[in-house]
């Protein structure tokens, strides 16, 4: 009897062990990349209008953060407004989402700031911010996402599905909601 009641206690003990390190999921429900956690917290980056931004000035909310040129072609337009629509989506969660656009060739945006009202366009000083950006090709190609805490922590594919971004960023809403709101 005693040792009955023992195996029932440590098969659950067990059992999790022999998942946590013998079984890995073939899929996974995500649709952007989760990247290594890079912690940006304390990085300024530099702006040519000398106002350069601290990611901690932004700290407790979540980022989407675009890089592209200041002439704003049609798919730098498209990220632009999936950014904004995903972010009005969140309903109350929309305050706990910043949109920040770089521009690193240092050409102001063409009057498209109505448009995209919220969005904060910094035109790069030099390109060392972009190396922090992982990217296959260019950062360009992606949409990232930074963490509440100051961490680059997912990217999102160059054509990037809205339905698939959204169902990611209401499960990290809904995650995080809990979360305590750190001092800005």
């Amino acid at each position: 009897m005693f040792l009955l009641l023992g195996t029932i206690s440590l098969a659950p003990i067990v059992g999790s062990l022999l998942l946590y390190y013998f079984w890995k999921p073939q899929a996974f429900t995500n649709y952007g990349e989760l990247l290594a956690a890079a912690p940006l917290a304390g990085v300024t980056i530099p702006a040519k209008d000398d106002k350069p931004l601290r990611i901690d000035e932004l700290r407790g909310n979540w980022i989407f953060l675009t890089v592209d040129s200041g002439n704003c072609d049609d798919y730098c337009q498209s990220k632009l407004y999936v950014m904004r629509q995903i972010r009005l989506t969140q309903g109350k969660d929309q305050e706990r989402i910043e949109r920040i656009w770089l521009i690193p060739d240092g050409v102001p945006p063409p009057g498209i700031e109505a448009e995209y009202r919220g969005t904060r366009a910094v035109l790069l000083a030099n390109g060392d911010f972009l190396a922090r950006l992982p990217a296959a090709d260019s950062p360009r190609d992606h949409i990232y996402v930074i963490d509440p805490f100051g961490n680059l922590m997912m990217r999102f594919p160059r054509d990037v599905d809205p339905q698939r971004m959204k169902k990611d960023v209401e499960k990290l809403m809904k995650n995080s909601s809990g979360w305590i709101r750190t001092a800005k």
